[in-house]
């Protein structure tokens, strides 16, 4: 049986994040516009600065409320889970809709945030370890991440070193996820790694540059990018949600 409380607080992130980000776009709290994000093609124009690659986020927040209503179904932490991917949107949207320095820390915390998360969710049921083991692991990355990001670097492909920090942390998750048991749905997580290997081939295409950039278009490759990342975070827990947890034995008096 499956219960509708874990979509309160998923529902409360959504209407506090994306207020108090209605709120910092209007009255300016994020900074000035230093194009933060200005490379992924959409022309900057008007108040949001780039539409397109800015609602496309609100695929985060459906997926995020879509996976709190079932998120009982998780064996645990499913409503961290789906709060995280409600706030995977209004923190992106915080760097596409201003452009700002602060909205691009925001973008990529969120991403910092959910990869982490999901690494620890592996380890913690590989080596059956409990909340504070989940703690460590996740703070661990979170903080290498952010450790990653601030010694920086261009490259190639990824465009910065924070985004490979979050392609590593992904791929060590499925790495994990492979080596745990056998009673989950495989196809779940073999359709968030396409989904996530279909986005990451898409965003390449977004660039200044690149053939397939149209900045005055409605179609944009990197709002691409958002819905079949939000896809991939709910087929994730769909993966999630396969696992059958063994009922506790009853005592016998």
């Amino acid at each position: 049986m499956t219960t509708r409380r874990p979509l309160l607080p998923a529902i409360a992130t959504a209407a506090v994040s994306l207020g108090l980000l209605a709120l910092a776009v209007g009255l300016g709290w994020l900074g000035d516009d230093v194009d933060r994000g200005a490379e992924f093609c959409e022309a900057a124009a008007g108040r949001i600065r780039q539409p397109v690659n800015t609602f496309t986020n609100l695929g985060f927040v459906v997926a995020g409320l879509v996976i709190a209503r079932d998120a009982d179904r998780m064996p645990r932490f499913g409503t961290a889970f789906a709060c995280l991917v409600v706030l995977l949107g209004p923190a992106s949207m915080a760097m596409h809709a201003t452009e700002s320095s602060l909205g691009g820390h925001l973008d990529m915390l969120s991403m910092y945030l959910v990869a982490s998360f999901a690494v620890a969710y592996a380890a913690v049921r590989l080596w059956q370890g409990g909340t504070a083991f989940f703690g460590l692991v996740f703070t661990g990355c979170l903080v290498g991440c952010e450790i990653v990001e601030a010694v920086g670097g261009e490259l190639p492909v990824v465009m910065h070193a924070g985004n490979l920090a979050f392609g590593v942390l992904l791929l060590v998750t499925f790495v994990l996820e492979s080596r745990n048991g056998s009673s989950l749905d495989r196809r779940w997580i073999l359709a968030a790694a396409g989904s996530l290997g279909l986005a990451f081939a898409v965003w390449n295409t977004a660039k200044d540059g690149s053939a397939l950039c149209w900045p005055h278009s409605v179609y944009q490759g990197h709002g691409v990018w958002h819905v079949l990342c939000a896809v991939s975070a709910y087929c994730l827990f769909r993966f999630y949600c396969s696992e059958r947890v063994p009922a506790p034995a009853h005592q016998v008096s």
